[in-house]
């Protein structure tokens, strides 16, 4: 990769929208991702495949997660917290396809990512402590600490993109200068450093997601919150 990863090279243009080549991988990651899960979710049944129990796995695995990490119940952050995980970890991996940058090491992607994550924060937050309660959280403890709240918003985001962006790019530099300096074979362990980082991002940021869900829709969660919430 020569240019710069701040600039965006455009590889057509659909009317006057310019489609860059970030933006073509993650329309193929999300039809990839999208019939992988209706193939694997069109035939349930009460005696699971092997392709059903690694799904109920991962899905009892990210439930876990959510009620460790939020200390609410998961179903509402679900289908959120699932697709941002799978499409970061799709995105990371698909640096290993010859001739294929990673959305996720361009910054545009990875400012959306969390812009969703800011935008679903504010969402969940008013949906569960309506508009006043939300906006009283950036008074707690005392009316003083609004302006420190605000910022901490959004030093959040802000580290959500730096984060992602940063551990993307430097694997995807270091293993294109591997494999132009060593040619194809060398960087075989490289390649697999990169799925171990690209898998350890996508958890990363699935539960910093998780974290900041739950400051939002709980200020102060403890585990009596999850007893109290059990049906």
């Amino acid at each position: 990769m020569n240019e710069s990863p701040l600039l965006t090279p455009t590889l057509f243009h659909a009317g006057p929208v310019p489609i860059s080549g970030a933006v073509v991988v993650t329309w193929l990651l999300v039809a990839v991702i999208t019939t992988a899960s209706w193939a694997l979710t069109r035939h349930l049944s009460l005696r699971p495949g092997k392709a059903q129990c690694v799904l109920e796995l991962f899905v009892e695995t990210l439930d876990n997660q959510i009620r460790d990490t939020m200390q609410v119940q998961p179903e509402p952050y679900r289908a959120l917290i699932g697709t941002l995980f799978l499409y970061i970890l799709a995105a990371n991996w698909s640096s290993l396809v010859p001739g294929i940058e990673p959305p996720t090491a361009r910054l545009e992607t990875d400012i959306v990512l969390a812009m969703i994550v800011l935008l679903a924060s504010i969402g969940y937050g008013v949906a569960t402590r309506g508009v006043r309660g939300y906006l009283r959280t950036f008074a707690e403890p005392s009316w003083v600490m609004i302006p420190l709240n605000l910022v901490e918003q959004l030093t959040r985001t802000f580290s959500l993109i730096v984060r992602l962006f940063g551990n993307v790019m430097s694997g995807v530099f270091v293993l294109g200068i591997t494999l132009s300096l060593a040619g194809l074979l060398v960087p075989i362990p490289f390649m697999a450093l990169d799925l171990l980082t690209g898998a350890i991002q996508a958890y990363i940021f699935s539960v910093l997601a998780m974290v900041f869900l739950g400051a939002a829709v709980e200020a102060h969660p403890t585990p009596k919150t999850l007893e109290n919430k059990e049906p």
